[in-house]
């Protein structure tokens, strides 16, 4: 699979500078402290450098039955960065990306379960999976190519075969009900006088009382005005405003948006939203990582280039005449939301 192969582990864990949190390291269901693998008085143009991990340390450890996990590969892996982005834009949640790699006849973890649904592919070797069901436990062998679904809470532990393995897990950070709820009437909480409570309440609990009654029903009354669409598009904004940046190959955007002609072939960067919001004469435009804010008088061009996989300036020649689209475009490859197909 192209995602995340045994030799891209290979090269990430002995010929980069990696450095922990990015990797941690367990063997017979614990985790192993840092120093059994990085490496001390580390620097790099003089400075310190802490938590590099020692490679020949890790294969040693590997060698002796040792799992090593790769944590937050959504970060810096951009095959992994790319699918996390996309899903998250599908299902509306925050997802991340770890990789576990076993060597033959071992175990990493006991059974544990997780506090997020998961996504599992084997891309290297196989691993049975022991999955706890109400029925009892479960024996479940992946392959590469195949994956499995765990929701939040499901026991389950794995172990290698005779050959090592390499799977990668897709946690979907559920945002809630709840934490929606917190974030829609903040506001309104924020808004109570944070006046000191009377002394002596703790010997006439009833003063405190009253007092807490009034403002409760300031509270209720306010949240009971709340409009719940309004909300609703506040978590939306903060949800596609909050994403780590999609700039692969953004270097050379850069110097290739100087000479960006009216033939020029563009694209939708993959993962990158592009949400439009119409407000009077502007048009505001929600790009994950940011806002970009134009005049109204772009919208069918935004909408046509929302719609459109891969297109030239040209083809906005309905909407914008020959400078206003150059100009609109190079704006938009500097942005991020779209990319100069090479």
């Amino acid at each position: 699979m192209g995602l995340l192969s045994f030799a891209d582990v290979d090269h990430l864990l002995t010929s980069t500078a990696i450095r922990t949190p990015a990797v941690r390291i367990a063997q017979d269901g614990s985790v192993l402290p840092a120093s059994r693998y990085t490496r001390a008085g580390a620097s790099l143009a003089g400075e310190p450098l802490s938590g590099l991990v020692d490679a020949r340390k890790v294969l040693e450890l590997f060698e002796g039955g040792a799992t090593v996990v790769l944590q937050g590969l959504h970060r810096y892996w951009p095959p992994l960065r790319e699918l996390t982005a996309q899903l998250e834009l599908d299902l509306g949640h925050p997802c991340q990306a770890n990789a576990y790699l076993t060597p033959p006849g071992s175990q990493g973890f006991a059974v544990h379960s997780d506090s997020h649904d998961v996504f599992v592919f084997q891309t290297h070797g196989t691993k049975l999976w022991e999955v706890h069901g109400e029925d009892g436990p479960e024996e479940v062998l992946l392959e590469p190519g195949l994956s499995m679904y765990l929701p939040t809470g499901t026991p389950h532990a794995a172990r290698t075969q005779d050959a090592a393995s390499l799977h990668v897990t897709i946690g979907i950070n559920q945002l809630t009900w709840r934490g929606l709820v917190r974030r829609s009437v903040e506001q309104v909480v924020a808004e109570v006088r944070d006046d000191h409570l009377p002394a002596g309440y703790l010997d006439r609990p009833e003063d405190l009382s009253a007092g807490l009654a009034e403002r409760l029903r300031d509270v209720a009354d306010a949240i009971s005005g709340l409009d719940a669409a309004a909300a609703v598009d506040r978590e939306v904004e903060r949800f596609l405003t909050s994403r780590g940046p999609l700039l692969a190959g953004g270097l050379g955007d850069v110097l290739a948006v100087r000479s960006l002609t009216d033939e020029t072939r563009l694209r939708r960067r993959p993962g990158t939203p592009m949400l439009l919001r119409p407000r009077g004469d502007r048009v505001v435009i929600l790009l994950g990582d940011r806002t970009l804010d134009v005049p109204a008088r772009l919208l069918p061009a935004l909408a046509q280039v929302r719609e459109e996989r891969e297109l030239a300036p040209a083809d906005l020649a309905a909407h914008l005449d020959d400078q206003s689209r150059l100009v609109l475009c190079r704006r938009l490859v500097r942005e991020g939301l779209l990319e100069v197909v090479r």
